[in-house]
Order: structure tokens, then C-alpha cells, then sequence
């Protein structure tokens, strides 16, 4: 059993499409067995949540109560709730217990978490550590990656992007095999 970390906007809703492929992503991933570990509140992180949970899997929310208090706690699908006093706290405990991350679309959180995760990998090779797989679908991480590669002059081998949810899965299987 593995933790994969899914990284997405709150902003979708239920019937969006990115909401609607969350929701798959999150049944494949506990279909296989996998542990589903998210920011803990609405939108994709609902739809993974909720996509999990209705397939029987385990889902961890690393909330951050005091960065968001105008959110009304935590979505009803996780099955345990770790909070998080920031946000740099929070992407970190995500990472510290997962052994992947998938970015779904989403806006300036999404591309913390992203790029956040594409620098522990990058960094990990000073201390001898392997990175995690990062997977980042559809757009705009199939633009941007490319674009932060060059423009920053990094690893971008680091990062696989893929064009679907199916795409996305099929790499964690080929490196995690399902249970």
C-alpha cells in the first residue's frame, strides 16, 4: 500500500469536469489499494476524497484551520484529519508520508504544491535520496513545466506530464503495482 498525494483546486464543483475526473481518480487509487492523502478541503480535494472513499480506500486530509478560517472544516470524506499550523507545514507533512504526488489542474496553491514537490525531488539527490514520482495533468502543467524547466534551468525529468486521469494511474501502477 502506498500514500499518493493528490494536489487540485478548490474551486471546482460537482458536475465540472476536472471535479468529475477527481472523483475517478480518487476510486482508482483505493481500488489499487493506495492511500489518498489532500489538502483536506473542498473542491478536487472533495471530489479525490469522496472518489476514495465511496470505493472503500483510506483518505488523510492535512488540513490548515488557522490559514483558512473562513472554510467551513474539513470535507466529510476524510478518514483521519492531520492540521497543519501554515501553509509551508502543510505541503510539508504532505510530502514527509507520501511516496507519490499527482497535480490535478488548479491555480496558485496547486502550483506551490507542485512546485514544492518538483525541489524535494530535486533536492534529494545532495542526501542520497530517490525522488517521489510527480505526475502533472493536463494543463496548464503541460505548458508550464516545460517553461519552468528552461526558464529555471532544472531537472525537468522530474515531473512527468501526462493528458488524463487513466494516463496519471497507469504510471503509479508501472512504479507502485496495485494491491
Amino acid at each position: 500500500m502506498s500514500n499518493i498525494s493528490v494536489f487540485g483546486s478548490s474551486q471546482s464543483a460537482p458536475g465540472d469536469v476536472d471535479y468529475e475526473n477527481a472523483l475517478r481518480l480518487g476510486s482508482l487509487l483505493a481500488e489499487r489499494g493506495h492511500i489518498v492523502i489532500n489538502g483536506g478541503y473542498g473542491g478536487l480535494m472533495e471530489a479525490v476524497s469522496a472518489g476514495a472513499a465511496r470505493a472503500g480506500g483510506e483518505v488523510i486530509g492535512v488540513t490548515a484551520p488557522t490559514v483558512f478560517p473562513g472554510r467551513s472544516g474539513a470535507n466529510r470524506y476524510l478518514t483521519s484529519e492531520q492540521p497543519a499550523p501554515d501553509l509551508v507545514r502543510r505541503i510539508g507533512t504532505m510530502l514527509d508520508i507520501s511516496d507519490a504526488a499527482i497535480a490535478l489542474p488548479g491555480s496558485l496553491g496547486t502550483l506551490t504544491e507542485l512546485v514544492m514537490t518538483w525541489n524535494v525531488n530535486f533536492v534529494a539527490q545532495f542526501s542520497g535520496k530517490a525522488p517521489i514520482p510527480l505526475i502533472a495533468v493536463g494543463s496548464p502543467w503541460s505548458d508550464l513545466v516545460p517553461l519552468l524547466t528552461k526558464g529555471v534551468s532544472t531537472n525537468g525529468d522530474l515531473v512527468t506530464c501526462v493528458n488524463s486521469i487513466e494516463a496519471a494511474v497507469a504510471l503509479i501502477d508501472a512504479r507502485m503495482p496495485p494491491k
